[in-house]
């Protein structure tokens, strides 16, 4: 690598590093361009089928929001997330009253091999678990402040990035930046799984879901900005959590589109037939426990889709702007 690509590498780290610090990220210019989204994995039905989509120049944050930016927002605004609030019984009617109580969803990996037909072996709803408790009330953000914040509802996100003067982007928007100008990749970064032997992305190895190897030098979240950026100066497009992203989900959404849709901005409802009373907003990027064995992803065409007031640890966002608005 040539000294001008070190110091111009070093600098961008160097400004991805200080927006940790910031009350809210670094945004990188998006210039305006086309490309094929979507995907034709087998894997992936709800990505089909591949088709051209231009997007207009925008502004997208370099990393995920941090703990300490979200933290800055919460001091400014006194502002309380979803999984602080203790859940009102007429929102979930089917729940006893006394499961009523303030938490979140934490990936508990089991003790002995698990079915991977059965998510709910790994997952627990965990009293207590929110933004400043990433593993419930005993935990804390000691060490992990430029760690991606985990644990936001949809409207938490939003708030955030109404506070910052910004948005989330729309999944066209999300994508395209992903891609990283790369045409039609199977990842952020190429075709290889990894780069020069070295995983480019916080991702899970080893036998899902008890035993993650790190062998990508971290298990579960990661700092910010911990591996390369894509071609775009984007740090974390795919893995280390989930990003919200403004979209409503649909499955078929993708074969309703104009042969080249100009900003698409998702359709106005959503619908999800695994679970059809389900309103979900599309979520993108997969994350530390994204794997070939299970998930898969985490990769910039594939999709992933969640209830509006769902919260886990490993679920983050990203905020956008719109070119006029820097």
């Amino acid at each position: 690598m040539t000294r001008t690509r070190l110091a111009t590498c070093g600098s961008l780290l160097a400004a991805c590093l200080a927006a940790c610090e910031s009350a809210s990220p670094e945004l990188v210019w998006i210039p305006a361009g086309e490309f094929w989204m979507g995907s034709d994995d087998p894997r992936f039905t709800d990505a089909h089928p591949r088709h051209r989509v231009a997007v207009s120049g925008f502004w997208l944050g370099a990393t995920e929001v941090t703990n300490a930016q979200f933290a800055a927002f919460v001091r400014a605004t006194g502002y309380i997330t979803l999984t602080e609030r203790t859940p009102r019984a007429e929102d979930y009617p089917d729940v006893p009253p006394d499961r009523l109580v303030a938490g979140s969803v934490v990936f508990s990996p089991p003790e002995r091999l698990a079915s991977l037909a059965r998510a709910d072996a790994w997952w627990r709803y965990v009293p207590g678990a929110d933004w400043q408790h990433p593993e419930g009330p005993a935990s804390d953000l000691e060490g992990r402040m430029n760690h991606p914040v985990v644990h936001v509802a949809h409207a938490d996100a939003v708030a955030y990035a109404r506070w910052a003067k910004a948005r989330l982007p729309t999944e066209a928007e999300w994508e395209y930046a992903a891609r990283g100008g790369l045409d039609r990749k199977r990842y952020v970064w190429g075709d290889a799984p990894l780069v020069d032997d070295a995983h480019p992305a916080n991702t899970f190895q080893g036998r899902f879901p008890g035993h993650d190897t790190a062998a990508d030098g971290h298990a579960g979240a990661a700092r910010v900005a911990s591996y390369p950026a894509n071609g775009h100066g984007l740090y974390d497009m795919s893995g280390n959590v989930w990003e919200w992203t403004a979209d409503w989900y649909r499955p078929d959404i993708y074969a309703s589109r104009p042969p080249r849709a100009v900003d698409p901005p998702g359709p106005p409802d959503s619908f999800d037939p695994a679970e059809p009373g389900v309103a979900k907003r599309v979520q993108r990027g997969g994350s530390y426990l994204c794997t070939d064995q299970y998930c898969g992803r985490y990769t910039p065409d594939a999709r992933g889709k969640g209830a509006p007031d769902s919260a886990t640890n490993h679920l983050g966002f990203r905020i956008a702007r719109d070119a006029a608005g820097q």
